[in-house]
């Protein structure tokens, strides 16, 4: 497909990835390893915020801050205003990192083009496929990687300026692709506020946003995009998928090392590996397969990018084998 300048930014309210902290050390309260076989409580997941005060547990950190309907509110609403303070351009939605750019996208499409091999029946051709950019920005993900690869591409971002950008940038005239791939809706709404329509999407992409959501919230907004129930009276309910039969979520962010780290200033929370792992499992989903970002300079967060799955997958267009041992299971 035709290939697109490296313009636009997929982000919204999210959190930027570069944080000096990032090599401070704290702990996990028990002898637990990072492993996606192990189940942690947040009770066992301490961390820290950005000035370095430490938390006995998640737990402690998310009552203190989300602890009632009114410091909840305030929460989200002190997320969008920081990002409503950043300019509307690569560099200013990536903390003034825009050279990561091309590493990121390159990386993100090699593991779609996995995925896709994998997953998605002929590698896609000959299909109409549907893809939701969740913290899309100004669009930078969308038109460098998800509009040469579905017909359609619908953009969520909770910040206006953010998402006129988007809107822009995205516009049919200023696209290097053909006239069946576009940007169809731009939904201005937080990613704890939004519900999918019924099976419209072959992939639901989530990266450097979720972090703005408290847990309860990530549970919720994973549970709606996968099904939701619609009410038909009193005594009958019916489940409707946000993902389409065979669709699947890639969520890319920032890693801890161990816990969590509170980021006081744009209201984000930066979770490690086996917290992610915890909350999947919460999620009823299925971790598919699992990717490390490469390339990005030693002082910023690790990054991982996970597939993830509403049903234990087969794959559509390779045989496994009996040494594949990166088997997607349930979180344990």
């Amino acid at each position: 497909m035709t290939s697109t300048t490296n313009l636009g930014c997929n982000y919204c309210s999210t959190p930027f990835f570069f944080k000096a902290y990032n090599n401070r050390h704290y702990r996990l309260s028990s002898s637990t390893t990072i492993n996606h076989r192990v189940r942690v409580t947040m009770e066992q997941l301490s961390g820290l915020d950005s000035d370095g005060r430490e938390f006995k547990s998640a737990n402690d950190m998310w009552k203190e801050h989300t602890g009632d309907d009114d410091k909840k509110t305030q929460w989200y609403s002190d997320g969008v205003a920081y990002w409503e303070a950043v300019e509307a351009s690569v560099d200013g939605v990536l903390g003034g990192f825009g050279q990561v750019n091309d590493l990121d996208i390159k990386a993100s499409e090699a593991f779609l083009n996995t995925l896709f091999a994998e997953l998605v029946k002929d590698a896609g051709k000959n299909q109409h496929l549907v893809a939701l950019d969740c913290g899309a920005g100004i669009g930078r993900i969308t038109k460098n990687l998800l509009i040469r690869y579905f017909n359609e591409v619908d953009v969520l971002e909770p910040v206006a300026h953010f998402i006129n950008a988007a809107r822009e940038s995205l516009s049919p005239e200023n696209l290097l692709v053909s006239d069946t791939h576009r940007a169809t809706n731009f939904y201005c709404t937080p990613l704890q506020e939004f519900t999918p329509d019924e099976a419209r999407y072959d992939v639901i992409w989530v990266q450097w946003c979720i972090g703005h959501l408290t847990d309860d919230d990530f549970v919720w907004f994973f549970n709606r995009a996968k099904r939701f129930l619609s009410m038909h009276h009193l005594f009958s309910c019916s489940f409707q998928i946000g993902l389409k039969p065979g669709g699947f979520f890639v969520l890319k962010e920032n890693i801890a090392r161990n816990g969590f780290v509170l980021d006081k200033d744009d209201r984000s929370v930066t979770r490690s590996d086996l917290y992610f792992k915890e909350l999947f499992h919460r999620c009823g989903l299925h971790l598919y397969k699992l990717m490390d970002q490469k390339g990005f300079p030693g002082e910023l967060f690790s990054v991982k990018m996970y597939a993830l799955t509403i049903d234990t997958p087969k794959k559509t267009n390779k045989k496994r084998t009996k040494k594949q041992i990166n088997r997607p299971a349930i979180i344990k």
